[in-house]
Order: C-alpha cells, then structure tokens, then sequence
C-alpha cells in the first residue's frame, strides 16, 4: 500500500511538472516582452510580416505585434473583465506574454481579425492583396500559414484551456495540408530558446489529431 502511494504520488509530480513546463513561466510582463522580447530579440534583424510575408528590417508604424489567438478572446474566456482590469490578473498576464502566440502583423490587418473566427471560406470569397479572405467575422488566412495559425490555435487551447476559435476539425486541416516548413521550426527553436518551452504541436504535427 504504501509502495503504490508512492508511486501515485510520483506519477502525480511528473504529471504536474510536464503541464508546468509546457506552459510560457518566465514571462508575465507583456508591455516588456513586447518591446524586449518580441521587438528587440526575436525580430531584432528584422523577418516577414505573418500573413502578408512583407519583408522588414525593423519596426516601423505599419507593423504591430499580433496575437494568432486574440487577447480579446483570451480575456473573454478568463472572465477578468477589461483591459485593464485583466492586466491585473496573473494567469492573463502570463498568457499575454506567450510568444509562441505573438507574430508581426500589419496594423490594418490585425485591426480587421481581432473579434473574427477562423474559417474556410471557400473559393466564393475573393483573396486579397496577401492571399487572405474575409465575410463578415470570419478570416481565412493564407495557404501558406494555415498550418502556423492551426498549431498555435491547438497550443493555446490545450496550453491555457481555452476554447477553439473555430472548428477543430478546420484546423486538423489546416495543420495536415501545411505541415511545418524551415521558417516556422526555426522561429520555434528561437522562441523556445527565449521563452524556456515548446509549442509540442510543431515539434510533432500528429498531436493537432489527437484534440
């Protein structure tokens, strides 16, 4: 009896410890990963813009940080309130400072997805200038990043406990017709390096089917 409570017990700890780890624990100051982090380390020589794949050498006033799950919706699903309410909330806090979530984006185009819901729209609607369809409050971003938003979206949920913004299964999909390629695993490995943890859904695609 008292052996099997001991291993209980053990089995309990490495379980817990493997959820700890998986989790961004080194930041919790948004404002400073930001400009720290995000800003001055992971893009200080500069990188492509998400969606749009824009080349750029630094920040400019046409790029923001954007977030592949919204903290709009983040703060919807923790019921902390406002904006700035939510800042005092530690768990928020933390999830806000996640980089494997923040990618560049151009201002005009994270201000037309906050509030929208990923969706495979179809051929019927029109692609714009970077390969993105829009009809209403659902975004359908471009081929060549489906598979990135659909990893980070299975990070995110399975990570925090948060809900899908969208169906599972588009995003199964999307994972499966984009698998990984050299950018996305080599702007993992530097986030990693940063942050302390992995996004497990890039290192191994499979696990987006097992949600």
């Amino acid at each position: 009896m008292k052996n099997l409570l001991i291993i209980t017990t053990t089995l309990a700890l490495l379980l817990t410890t493997t959820f700890v780890i998986g989790q961004n624990t080194r930041f919790s100051d948004p404002k400073t990963v930001i400009k720290e982090q995000f800003w001055g380390n992971l893009y200080m020589d500069g990188g492509q813009s998400f969606f749009c794949d824009e080349p750029f050498s630094k920040k400019g006033f046409m790029l923001t940080e954007g977030y592949i799950y919204p903290l709009a919706d983040v703060r919807n699903a923790l019921s902390c309130g406002t904006s700035r309410e939510c800042e005092q909330d530690n768990r928020y806090r933390q999830i806000a400072s996640d980089l494997h979530n923040m990618v560049p984006v151009r201002n005009r185009t994270e201000l037309r997805r906050r509030n929208a819901r990923y969706e495979d729209l179809g051929i019927t609607v029109k692609e714009d200038d970077c390969g993105i369809r829009e009809s209403g409050h659902f975004f359908e971003p471009p081929v060549r990043v489906k598979g990135d938003v659909a990893r980070t979206m299975s990070y995110m949920v399975s990570t925090y406990d948060l809900p899908w913004l969208g169906s599972s299964r588009v995003f199964q999909s999307w994972n499966r017709i984009d698998p990984p390629d050299d950018k996305e695993l080599s702007r993992h490995k530097r986030v990693a390096e940063i942050q302390g943890n992995e996004n497990p859904f890039i290192a191994d695609p499979n696990r987006v089917e097992q949600l």
